[in-house]
């Protein structure tokens, strides 16, 4: 409801309308667009031109949907239930993402240099995977800054792999599509193949686990990610062995 461009298109009197709306969120459903204006100290005109700035006709209808937007984001208790996860382990060779990590697995040999990209929590999984396919002895770096540079061409055989939970994440796919149009393969890692980030890979491989969310974050188990980012390594490193 408060996207990072609408609150930046508020001016001075929004915005502190805004800010005594999230302080007072729970008395402001039930005032009356007189009372607001008195409590936060700012004109009707000004709440009227706040709401037509997040899409509502008046306020009636900001209250209905500002009522929805904090029942969604209440906090509510997160299931420590692991069976989830034990069960994504046990079915991994009855799926058939065994075979979608022996296709990645190849891919990574057969490139040069593999360059891990993701934001957030997917970027410090970036961070961790392209060390641990250094260690074992395919060069490796991650991009997990929002305003890294654009302007870089393929050299060689390149891989991408792309990691994000949701598989929407803008950035990330802005960098995925850039990647692609200097010839990288692109592979992705996603909690599921119907996102875009799955759609516009080379090859993906999707997990299916309960996503959770706690108020505006994302905390969804990245144990899989972590788990098949270490079963490729391992299968590489065993590779080069027999080598």
């Amino acid at each position: 409801m408060f996207s990072y461009e609408i609150i930046q298109s508020l001016n001075s009197l929004e915005l502190s309308l805004y800010e005594y709306i999230m302080t007072n969120s729970k008395k402001v459903i039930y005032m009356r667009i007189r009372e607001l204006a008195d409590e936060a100290h700012v004109s009707t005109t000004t709440i009227l031109r706040f709401c037509k700035k997040l899409n509502c006709e008046g306020f009636s209808e900001f209250k209905v949907k500002f009522k929805m937007y904090i029942e969604e984001n209440n906090t509510k208790k997160v299931s420590d239930d692991i069976s989830e996860t034990i069960n994504f382990l046990k079915n991994i060779e009855e799926s058939d993402l065994d075979k979608r990590l022996d296709k990645l697995c190849d891919l990574v040999r057969s490139a040069n240099t593999i360059v891990f990209i993701g934001i957030g929590s997917s970027g410090i999984l970036c961070k961790y995977a392209a060390r641990y396919f250094s260690a074992i002895g395919k060069f490796s770096f991650h991009i997990d800054d929002p305003f890294f540079p654009k302007n870089f061409k393929a050299y060689g055989e390149s891989l991408v792999i792309a990691l994000s939970v949701s598989g929407e994440t803008p950035t990330t796919i802005e960098n995925v599509m850039r990647f692609k149009e200097e010839g990288y393969s692109v592979a992705s890692i996603t909690n599921s193949e119907n996102c875009t980030i799955a759609k516009i890979s080379d090859l993906n491989v999707p997990y299916y686990v309960q996503p959770v969310k706690v108020n505006y974050s994302d905390i969804t188990t990245q144990l899989p990610v972590l788990y098949m980012i270490e079963r490729i390594g391992k299968k590489l490193y065993n590779q080069y062995i027999i080598e």
